[in-house]
């Protein structure tokens, strides 16, 4: 029998993705929206975000104000400035009782995604071309806590949505 992963208590998964659950092309956001990068700014703030190699590469630098631990499987990869990690297990462990932040990329959260309790999405009403998505958010196991409508503006050129779902129990 399959033992049950380990559920973080305070292990949260924070992404964008377009209306075909589409996070980016080439390593990149397909997209430019202020707003959710605000919303990711002040969200993740002060807190730990785990991000896998590619994603720190094309970040190109630390986020400042919060703990980054990078999670790779090449065993000599360094980053001035993070905790480099190399199993799921060691990413878990430099975690701590605040809440703390998986940001991607594709590989990171679905290896990730048993472990999380919550999911702060930006559904952007829009589709584009690209080359990895999120999995299916699945209602049996997940329950949306909210949902808040964002206008195009003159800086946010498409609709979106921040919504949150949390892990049924």
């Amino acid at each position: 029998m399959k033992s049950e992963p380990f559920k973080h208590k305070n292990l949260s998964i924070i992404f964008a993705m377009d209306q075909n659950r589409l996070i980016g092309k080439d390593n990149q956001l397909p997209w430019r929206l202020p707003a959710d990068l605000a919303f990711f700014k002040t969200t993740t703030l002060q807190h730990p975000v785990v991000m896998g190699r590619k994603t720190y590469e094309s970040i190109g630098r630390p986020l400042p104000k919060r703990k980054n631990i990078i999670l790779t499987q090449n065993k000599n990869f360094k980053a001035e400035g993070c905790t480099v990690v190399n199993t799921i297990e060691e990413a878990l462990k430099q975690c701590n009782d605040e809440e703390n932040f998986v940001i991607g990329g594709s590989e990171i959260y679905k290896l990730f995604l048993p472990y999380v309790n919550k999911l702060y999405v930006t559904q952007i009403e829009h589709v584009f071309d690209g080359d990895s998505y999120f999995p299916e958010i699945d209602e049996k196991i997940w329950e949306q806590t909210s949902k808040v409508r964002g206008i195009k503006d003159e800086k946010n050129p498409y609709d979106y949505y921040f919504i949150t779902y949390e892990r049924k129990q």
